[in-house]
């Protein structure tokens, strides 16, 4: 009969074998052991008897390195308090008020995952592969955008003109408007420029406020004005790239997250009061990741600025003694640049083909387009060599008459193109719905409308289905419908 005997009876039974003579070889021979492990059951016996032989938990009996009661607990309240603030700006905290040991990022981590209070997150990217581009100084460029959606108590919305400047992330405007028109946002700016200094330049989007770029306006709006005033070189994005702006979209974020969603204010002053106050304490107490865990002011205290300038707030017209040339025209090349005098200034690769105007003041020229100055540049060509080449509009080249053979009369379809031998070719926008003239001309197919030549282009169709086009010079008849 067969009897199953528990684990830590067998342990015993081969220590009682041991203690009757046998030898250790030979007991851990037949019950299939290492020696070590039998010496090891003698041990445990010898110290704790029966209980001894009974399988023990690996955990160790002490942690030196884990963290205290008291500091997760700490963890816990500044996390329960905070919701938007992570380990990082948690361990920030602690070093503040003293906590020593101070846990690491991944500690604060693990410890708010165990308390439920964030959820775990996949394995990103390594922080090194992440690159920061900022300019290499304080006050070389800001960047400036718009913020709305902000309610008040009564449900008024307003709006947050605001201003971060790109190498200390220090924010040097925060001001709510009612409505976030050309004056309200122009007098924000002027604002910043009177109490921060004038900087090199100011990088916004392509709003109605900041330019005139895809708007009705011939000439630059308030906001142009007062950066060419001051001397300030406006910079604007392509358009729907937010992600040029990104320094102050992710000061937006910050301000919500931070400010906006956990006040209500019943006026638009009491707010100002408020998001001041937020501001400084953002500017030289709050540390910024990206700075090294440092406030922003101690890097923007280290820029040359000079406060003491007025202001022009766009309304004063500057007197210059000069007498400026006409603006010259150019067509912008496929490398982005234009030609004057014998030298190349940069437009822009994204005028590429566009026609844009040239001014010479002084010693700078100015490339404008649509009214909105977008390259200035210190002029290298010797002083009136451009009065050799000044012309007010572009030459206008006079269309050729159409060459006379055998054509065909085709209608312009909704896209500008016509269908000529089962092939597409394009006419132009500006001939929808119209009738033009198709021939064949050496290898080129003619496109003319009124004897004077539209386009050109190569052959695309198949040669020998062009007997069935010149068949219907007039087009494909058209089914007449049946009388109803």
């Amino acid at each position: 009969m067969l009897v199953e005997l528990g684990l830590v009876e067998q342990r015993y039974q081969a220590v009682l074998e041991v203690f009757d003579g046998a030898t250790v070889t030979d007991v851990a021979r037949r019950y299939g052991v290492a020696r070590q492990t039998l010496h090891g059951w003698l041990r445990n016996y010898a110290s704790g008897g029966l209980a001894g032989l009974a399988d023990k938990t690996s955990r160790p009996a002490s942690c030196p390195h884990q963290m205290p009661p008291l500091v997760e607990a700490r963890i816990v309240e500044l996390r329960r308090a905070h919701p938007g603030w992570g380990p990082r700006t948690i361990v920030n905290q602690l070093r503040r008020d003293g906590v020593d040991p101070l846990p690491g990022r991944s500690s604060v981590y693990r410890a708010l995952v165990r308390h439920r209070l964030i959820e775990p997150t996949k394995r990103r990217r390594p922080r090194s592969d992440y690159k920061r581009w900022e300019r290499s100084r304080s006050m070389e460029l800001w960047q400036m955008d718009v913020v709305g959606r902000i309610v008040l108590a009564d449900g008024t919305e307003l709006s947050a003109v605001t201003g971060v400047d790109d190498h200390s992330r220090f924010c040097v405007c925060a001001k709510l408007v009612r409505r976030a028109t050309a004056r309200p946002v122009c007098d924000a700016l002027a604002e910043a420029l009177r109490r921060h200094g004038v900087p090199d330049a100011i990088l916004t989007d392509n709003g109605k406020v900041f330019t005139g770029r895809f708007g009705m306006a011939k000439g630059p709006v308030l906001f142009d004005r007062i950066c060419h005033d001051n001397g300030i070189r406006h910079i604007l994005t392509a358009p729907y790239s937010p992600t040029t702006t990104g320094k102050v979209e992710r000061f937006h974020k910050t301000l919500r997250r931070e400010f906006l969603n956990d006040n209500t204010f019943a006026t638009i002053e009491e707010a100002q009061v408020a998001l001041d106050a937020w501001v400084e304490q953002y500017n030289c107490e709050r540390d910024h990741q990206s700075l090294g865990d440092r406030p922003p002011i101690e890097r923007f205290r280290l820029a040359q600025r000079d406060v003491d300038l007025d202001v022009i707030d766009g309304d004063v017209d500057l007197v210059d003694n000069e007498p400026a040339l006409p603006r010259i025209t150019r067509r912008v090349g496929t490398d982005g640049r234009i030609s004057l005098a014998g030298f190349t200034y940069l437009a822009g690769r994204w005028l590429a083909g566009q026609v844009v105007e040239v001014a010479v003041n002084g010693g700078l020229v100015e490339v404008w387009h649509r009214g909105v100055l977008i390259a200035t540049h210190a002029r290298r060509h010797p002083p009136g060599k451009e009065r050799d080449v000044v012309r007010r509009e572009p030459r206008q080249r006079s269309a050729r008459p159409a060459t006379i053979g055998p054509s065909v009369l085709r209608m312009v379809d909704g896209s500008g193109s016509v269908s000529f031998a089962g092939t597409n070719y394009r006419v132009g926008n500006a001939y929808k719905r119209r009738q033009v003239e198709v021939a064949i001309v050496n290898n080129t197919v003619q496109l003319s409308a009124a004897g004077k030549v539209v386009r050109v282009h190569p052959i695309r169709h198949d040669r020998a289905k062009e007997h069935g086009a010149f068949a219907t010079p007039k087009g494909r008849p058209r089914r007449k419908r049946p009388a109803a």
